[in-house]
């Protein structure tokens, strides 16, 4: 007989690309092994950012547009939680939701397919990247290089290359990690060759904020340290204004101490300009505390004129 708290039934609701996919089992192997006589099973579907694949997503609206239909699911009783990409979640839900779990972090980093590094990349080199923020990373520091977007999911992205479209791509290492795909990574990229987007390499899972024996059956998925990275880092992003594609980095560690120190970045997207802040957690203070400090800070230094022209609605 299934413990109290066990639940009985569980339906993951999903994108159906492989990662996603990948994400989602990962998610469901945890739970089953938490509760034995649990039923878990996937509920994928398709949402309107798999959709539009013409256009950016600033664009069209951001990287909300792949979880929309997944709350849809939650809010009709289709499903009980969503796994996410937890960079792709918007840095405010609707008061229906709650992001439950946020579970530990695989590499946050970002990678380089196709080439060694870009320093030596000719003038005129094409890479490809869907991300706002790499474009902008990428020309502040290689002004020579060209940027043309690049979307589809990551088998799609990686046939582009292989194609000849581009010189290089750069991608997320979590999910070229997640997918078998480590040998098509040439470069790793350190934060100082370029900083991570906010909640990159971690799972968000969401469910109904009505949900209590939901939320009590995920709380143990949950890391803590990771839990208290993503939110300094997604802190920093909301007091910027919260927008999940704007050219924005944010990437928070533990020091020695034990304490949370995040370094963030904003660019503008042509290479022109960029402000950086840093800071280490002090006593007493949250580690969201400490994220929408250093966005202040970002905002003294003048970085909402830098990102507004990049926003989806600016």
């Amino acid at each position: 007989m299934p413990a109290p708290s066990s639940p009985k039934r569980l339906v993951i609701a999903t994108r159906e690309s492989r990662l996603a996919l990948w994400q989602a089992e990962h998610i469901a192997a945890r739970l089953k092994a938490l509760y034995p006589d649990c039923e878990v099973r996937l509920q994928p579907m398709t949402t309107r950012g798999d959709n539009i694949l013409d256009r950016t997503l600033s664009a069209v609206g951001g990287k909300g547009l792949f979880i929309k239909e997944l709350e849809v699911a939650l809010l009709e009783g289709r499903a009980d939680l969503a796994v996410h990409s937890l960079k792709d979640v918007p840095m405010e839900l609707e008061p229906e939701f709650k992001l439950t779990a946020i579970t530990e972090r695989e590499d946050p980093r970002d990678a380089l397919v196709g080439a060694d590094d870009l320093a030596s990349l000719p003038g005129g080199s094409v890479v490809g990247t869907s991300s706002l923020r790499r474009q902008a990373w990428i020309l502040s520091k290689y002004p020579q290089l060209k940027i043309e977007s690049l979307r589809g999911n990551l088998d799609t992205r990686l046939a582009k290359l292989d194609r000849g479209q581009y010189r290089c791509i750069v991608l997320a290492a979590a999910g070229l990690k997640r997918l078998g795909y480590t040998d098509r990574i040439r470069h790793i990229m350190s934060p100082e060759d370029m900083l991570p987007a906010a909640g990159q390499g971690a799972l968000g899972i969401e469910c109904l904020a009505s949900r209590m024996d939901v939320q009590a059956a995920l709380a143990p998925l949950a890391d803590a340290r990771t839990t208290a990275c993503v939110l300094a880092e997604r802190a920093v992003s909301r007091t910027l204004g919260g927008s999940c594609s704007m050219p924005l980095a944010a990437h928070a560690v533990h020091t020695d101490d034990g304490l949370v120190h995040i370094r963030a970045w904003v660019g503008a997207t042509d290479g022109s300009e960029q402000r950086a802040q840093s800071a280490t957690q002090q006593p007493g203070e949250t580690a969201e505390a400490l994220g929408q400090r250093v966005g202040r800070a970002l905002i003294e230094a003048g970085a909402l004129a830098i990102v507004a022209p990049a926003t989806p609605d600016a």
